[in-house]
């Protein structure tokens, strides 16, 4: 690849397993989200090896490798996409506009993680680089990479909100959007949470909980390494039916994804698996790290009032107190969640559109949507069960 500044080599992978694993977990080990589970080499590694991304399915890995003075000095994880399925940042509309003006939107250039709407780095960079000029460097190559593709445009998703605003300094459009965390507060139980609630919400979930327990249902969170095949075999099987009942299709994962999170970071992983007697009727799969817990897939072969909630909020909520984790991440949408302590918070996404007038376009949008989120955002605050701080 040719050189840029005389000093950075940029160079685009096909797959994962030609970039050294040391560089890569050199790099992660160096950033303030060392154990990030969802930049892993061996969470991106599986989703290749289990065929869940590929030029087949519309997930082209194009990964980026940075090099100067022969030494590796940022990585990224890139797609090229054919389209827009599981990405959680919304832009069918712009598609269809492309479509209807006779323009191709596909493909386009995607650092994202894989189906997964949680924020976090995308970007590894060495701490003895220039970080800012590297950076700055990566956006306007791949800027150019996109007219080499004949790709339409370029997409950062779920960066933390410094990486948005300097991609934005750097010439990008940023989107706002919306989710609900839950933040601990210093808790020293769940009813130390619920301390917080008003009287009646406080009761409400008190009664949500109290009937999966009447309905003879059990609960019990499983950590990775202590899951059996047999757990997982049926883990993945609700994964399945999940995905048939809303989407019509088996998911955009496969077992062999799953069996590989398994065997090579089981640290990663918390399985809560609910019991009707001795039956398995559900089970919802979190990944985690030091500070956060990140819900991700649920299913169930029987439906049962609030168990959803149950495995879903509460079991991760407790078990969030219990390790003295941080942060909840439950996953992307549901209004649902701020009723029961998950906080409205912002989230990121930055886009650059090789055509200047679909650009300006999509720019002007974006500032009529802004205001909008921010009075939902606003509005949705006010929903909170807490009680009002003067009380």
């Amino acid at each position: 690849m040719p050189a840029v500044d005389d000093a950075l080599e940029l160079h685009f992978h096909s797959t994962l397993s030609e970039i050294e694993r040391s560089d890569w977990d050199g790099l992660l080990s160096e950033s303030d989200h060392a154990d990030y589970p969802f930049l892993k080499y061996d969470f991106l590694s599986a989703l290749e090896s289990a065929s869940a991304v590929s030029a087949q399915t519309g997930w082209q890995p194009y990964h980026l490798e940075v090099r100067q003075t022969g030494r590796c000095v940022a990585l990224m994880p890139l797609y090229l996409k054919s389209h827009s399925y599981g990405e959680y940042v919304f832009d069918w509309a712009w598609a269809d506009a492309y479509q209807r003006h006779g323009l191709d939107y596909y493909p386009k250039l995607l650092a994202a993680i894989p189906f997964t709407p949680a924020t976090g780095p995308r970007l590894l960079l060495a701490n003895s680089s220039n970080k800012a000029a590297i950076e700055a460097v990566v956006v306007e190559q791949l800027r150019a990479r996109c007219a080499a593709l004949n790709a339409s445009s370029l997409h950062l998703l779920f960066p933390e909100k410094d990486v948005s605003e300097r991609w934005r300094e750097l010439g990008t459009l940023q989107r706002i959007a919306a989710q609900y965390h839950w933040f601990n507060r210093d808790y020293q139980s769940f009813d130390d949470f619920l301390a917080r609630f008003s009287s009646r919400k406080r009761k409400n979930l008190r009664k949500e909980r109290l009937r999966v327990a009447e309905q003879g249902l059990r609960l019990e969170r499983i950590e990775g390494g202590a899951v059996t095949p047999e757990q997982w075999q049926f883990f993945f099987h609700c994964y399945q039916m999940t995905y048939a009942k809303r989407s019509g299709h088996g998911g955009y994962l496969n077992e062999a994804f799953f069996q590989a999170l398994a065997k090579s970071m089981p640290e990663s992983l918390l399985l809560v698996l609910c019991f009707h007697g001795d039956t398995p009727v559900a089970a919802a799969l979190n990944l985690k790290d030091s500070k956060t817990l990140y819900g991700r897939y649920w299913g169930c072969v029987r439906e049962y009032e609030y168990l959803h909630f149950e495995a879903c909020y509460y079991q991760g909520i407790e078990y969030c107190i219990e390790q003295g984790l941080q942060r909840f991440d439950p996953g992307a949408q549901g209004e649902h969640k701020i009723q029961r302590g998950f906080e409205p918070i912002l989230t990121y996404s930055n886009h650059w559109l090789a055509h200047e007038g679909f650009s300006d376009a999509v720019a002007r949008f974006l500032a009529q949507e802004w205001p909008h989120i921010k009075e939902y955002l606003n509005d949705a605050a006010q929903l909170l069960p807490f009680k009002a701080e003067s009380d």
